[in-house]
């Protein structure tokens, strides 16, 4: 078997890995600690990874290069990343692509600098690292490459030890990580790592994985695919319709891509320009082709041109459609150029449920982002959430410990304004963040604070088992009823209101006064009140609150003050 990988086996390999983990992913979600209804480790890194696997399904095969891969694969998964464990893979894959990028191929040597570098990546982007996680194996298969690379130079056995390498360190994840052990179940992330290097491995060896990955559309796909016809041509004001890519090398601000725009409608129409942080997909319909590649090539490299004249294929009738897409466009292009009045501060939040986003909007967030368990939200979503809140500083509250990461990605990756991520791990924390904002306070001053307070709030919740486990030291039935703390399990039953009366008993102190229960979307309003009667006569120096959230999953998500 060679054993120097190409361009062309190193898609493949990417491809079929990523194939790999959507195919297993609802066994990766089974291996949630805690065994509630919301495992999705399996869920977020797909995600991620399809972000990259479909932008790579959609390029040329016979153009592909290491650089347009891995420039691909790096932002995709970047931007895609959902969940800790898919911003955790998106590093991974950032760092190993950051040395296959410069590569003519891929030999012992360079894979083994590409899983270091991968390590090293990941490890940093991870404020407190832990071990016993998908960083471990990780780590354990860069440091046995390292070993392997001294000696080994046949790429197939350089692989089989490395996957071998791999399942040992997963194997060992419980010994690392008690909760773990205590389930019965070995890492989620680090199995989804493994899925994912030995469907690239099975690809090496030439073993067949049917590939289901759509094609993106957007970037990789032409963005007009008008019908070619005779015509008559005297209306046609710009008669080539001209297409091509700018690879980019450095960083492209916003304001030099609005001034690229407005270029390319001072010589022609219909103008689409997108942009991303390695490329910018370019079509306008012009009667000079040059001036545009002309400008483009001050820019970056020029890739995938192609100019048609319209006068020749293109019907009248499809050309005025283009014609009104065009002054649309235009009219678009000139409302950005007016300067866009911005607030002081404003307020991004995640949520699921109408009454939690009802909440949120009266406590002043601007833009809720619907998400939560399950359904965790990607870098991109708080980018695109970003772009539509008028403020000069905002605050994302990802209200779930899992959805911290991406928020962080989010934030390092905006450059036009100051993000602050305040940390929260769950709905109470998030609403006394925002109870605890003071307008007249510095940004600063409202991160320290917010930051602080949020420690102080007592968060459960209450829900359903889909398994059978142990958990600090309780057996836990499939469809139990359990109260959660954040981190351990306070009460389990089989009714919904006493599991959650006992789990609240667990959380209120003597210092204790106020109570904030939520009740979620399986829950009626007449079982809520009743529980509300409940909660007043056993706490009746306690203020009492009960109001809808409308979360699923989660019949009560409750917080103590």
């Amino acid at each position: 078997m060679d054993n120097m990988i190409d361009v062309q086996l190193f898609s493949k390999m990417f491809l079929a890995g990523a194939q790999n983990l959507e195919n297993k992913k609802e066994i990766i979600n089974e291996l949630n600690v805690f065994p509630v209804p919301d495992g999705d480790t399996g869920t977020n890194m797909t995600l991620t990874i399809m972000a990259a696997a479909k932008a790579v399904s959609g390029m040329e095969r016979s153009e592909y290069t290491f650089e347009s891969l891995c420039k691909t694969i790096s932002s995709e998964t970047m931007r895609g990343a959902r969940g800790n464990s898919g911003v955790i893979l998106s590093q991974l894959l950032r760092g190993f692509t950051k040395v296959v990028r410069t590569a003519n191929a891929i030999d012992v040597p360079t894979l083994t600098d590409a899983l270091v570098r991968a390590t090293e990546t990941a490890y940093r982007a991870v404020m407190s690292p832990k071990e016993g996680t998908i960083l471990t194996v990780a780590r354990c298969i860069s440091e046995k490459a390292e070993e392997l690379s001294k000696t080994c130079t046949d790429m197939n056995e350089f692989m089989q030890e490395l996957i071998k390498e791999g399942d040992i360190a997963l194997e060992s994840t419980p010994d690392l990580l008690p909760v773990l052990k205590e389930a019965g179940v070995v890492d989620s992330g680090g199995t989804g790592l493994m899925t994912v290097i030995k469907g690239a491995y099975d690809a090496y060896c030439g073993i067949e994985i049917p590939i289901h990955i759509e094609a993106a559309k957007g970037l990789n796909v032409m963005m007009h695919n008008i019908p070619k016809a005779d015509i008559e041509t005297a209306d046609i004001e710009f008669g080539y319709c001209t297409e091509f890519i700018i690879m980019l090398d450095r960083e492209f601000s916003e304001q030099e891509e609005q001034e690229f725009k407005d270029f390319l409608m001072s010589i022609g129409n219909s103008v689409v320009c997108v942009c991303t942080d390695d490329l910018i997909k370019v079509h306008v319909h012009t009667n000079d082709p040059g001036k545009a590649f002309s400008r483009a090539v001050q820019i970056g490299q020029l890739d995938k041109m192609k100019i048609d004249n319209m006068r020749l294929e293109h019907t009248e009738k499809l050309f005025k459609d283009a014609e009104k897409l065009a002054a649309q466009q235009k009219a678009e292009a000139e409302k950005a150029k007016a300067p866009e009045k911005r607030k002081p501060y404003g307020f991004i939040s995640v949520s699921v449920g109408d009454g939690l986003a009802e909440v949120f909007t009266s406590l002043g967030v601007d833009y809720i982002i619907s998400g939560g368990q399950t359904m965790n939200p990607s870098t991109d979503d708080f980018l695109s959430a970003i772009e539509k809140v008028p403020a000069d500083t905002i605050y994302l509250l990802p209200n779930n410990g899992n959805i911290i990461m991406a928020a962080n990605q989010a934030a390092a990756l905006t450059k036009d304004r100051k993000i602050y991520v305040i940390p929260t791990k769950n709905i109470p924390q998030g609403v006394s963040a925002l109870v605890n904002f003071i307008s007249t306070s510095s940004p600063e001053e409202n991160f320290e604070t917010m930051c602080s307070e949020i420690q102080n709030v007592k968060s459960g919740s209450v829900t359903y088992a889909v398994r059978n486990t142990q958990i600090d030291g309780v057996d836990i039935k499939e469809n139990d009823i359990m109260g959660l703390s954040d981190h351990s399990i306070l009460a389990v039953g089989s009714d919904i209101n006493e599991t959650a009366l006992e789990m609240i008993s667990k959380m209120v102190d003597e210092d204790s006064v106020l109570l904030n229960v939520y009740y979620g979307d399986d829950i009626s309003e007449e079982s809520a009140d009743s529980f509300r009667e409940t909660l007043e006569k056993e706490y009746p120096d306690f203020d009492v609150f009960v109001q809808k959230g409308g979360q699923p999953i989660y019949y009560y998500i409750v917080s103590v003050e």
